[in-house]
C-alpha cells in the first residue's frame, strides 16, 4: 500500500499538524481520530488494512489527521471557553488546510467523505453538516452527535454550533438545508453491544428524518460492541456495498 507521511505548521492551530495519506486514486476519506488519539490511530488498530484492497484498487484515498481532542474537549484542566475556542480553531484548520491539502493531492471535483468512530463520529458529522458545500458525506460510526455530552454542563454558541443534535433542530429552509438534503452519502451507524448507545444513533436519525434529510440509518446487533473490530466491519462493508 502507497503511504505518505506529510505535516506542516498549521495557522490555524498555532502547531505542527500530521497527516497520513493512503493510497493513489479514488475518492477522499477523511478520517477523524477516536477520543484523544493521533493521525496514526486508525493504522495501528488495523482500520486502515480493513480496508486495503479498496484504496489498492483506487476506490479510496484516505487521509488521516491528528485530533486536538486533548487541547478541547478532554482537557480537564483547560476552562470550558477555551475548550470551544479551540475546537473552533480546529473546524477552520480543516476547512483552510486540510480541504485544500486533500485537494491538491486528488483534484478540485475529487469528492470528500468525512468519516470517523466514537469522538471522531461527532466531528466527522458536524464537519460535514456546517459545510456540505465542501464535503460529500459522511460516515459516522458509533456516535454521540451533542456535543453537551463532552463539555460537562458548559454550553455556549460555539458548543450549539457544534452540536448537529442542537443547530439542525433549529436550521430553518435554507440553501445550506438544501445542499444537506442532495448529498447521497449521509452514513450513521452503531452497534448495539458493551458501550454503544444506539438510541442516540436513532434520535439523531429521527431529526434528520425530520428535517427531510435523505441518510441511511443502520444499526448493527448486540454482538458489536464500541471497539474496533465493530468498526473494522463497518468500514469496508460500506466502502464495498455503498460506493
Amino acid at each position: 500500500m502507497h503511504r505518505e507521511i506529510h505535516g506542516w505548521h498549521s495557522p490555524s492551530l498555532h502547531k505542527h499538524m500530521e497527516i497520513a495519506v493512503y493510497g493513489h486514486y479514488g475518492f477522499a476519506l477523511l478520517m477523524l481520530p477516536t477520543a484523544a488519539a493521533d493521525y496514526l490511530e486508525y493504522e495501528r488498530f488495523m482500520l486502515i488494512d480493513s480496508i486495503a484492497h479498496h484504496i489498492n484498487g483506487g476506490k479510496v484515498k484516505v487521509f488521516s489527521i491528528n485530533s486536538i481532542n486533548s487541547e478541547s474537549w478532554l482537557n480537564n484542566n483547560m476552562h470550558p471557553r477555551h475548550k470551544a475556542i479551540r475546537h473552533q480553531q480546529f473546524n477552520e484548520y480543516v476547512f483552510k488546510e486540510v480541504v485544500p491539502f486533500i485537494k491538491t493531492h486528488t483534484s478540485q471535483d475529487t469528492p470528500i467523505i468525512t468519516c470517523g468512530a466514537s469522538l471522531g463520529a461527532l466531528h466527522s458529522a458536524n464537519l460535514f453538516f456546517k459545510r456540505p458545500d465542501l464535503f460529500a458525506g459522511t460516515i459516522a460510526m458509533s456516535g454521540n452527535y451533542d456535543l453537551s455530552t463532552y463539555t460537562k454542563g458548559y454550553h455556549d454558541e460555539d458548543v450549539y454550533f457544534n452540536s448537529p443534535m442542537q443547530y439542525l433542530a433549529n436550521m430553518e429552509e435554507s440553501p445550506l438545508l438544501n445542499t444537506i438534503r442532495s448529498r447521497r452519502h449521509i452514513h450513521i451507524l452503531t452497534g448495539s453491544g458493551n458501550y454503544e448507545t444506539p438510541e442516540a444513533t436513532r434520535n439523531f436519525s429521527k431529526l434528520l428524518h425530520a428535517k427531510g434529510i435523505p441518510h441511511e440509518l443502520d444499526v448493527w446487533g448486540h454482538d458489536m460492541a464500541h471497539d474496533w473490530p465493530t468498526w473494522r466491519s463497518m468500514l469496508p462493508y460500506y466502502l464495498e456495498s455503498r460506493f
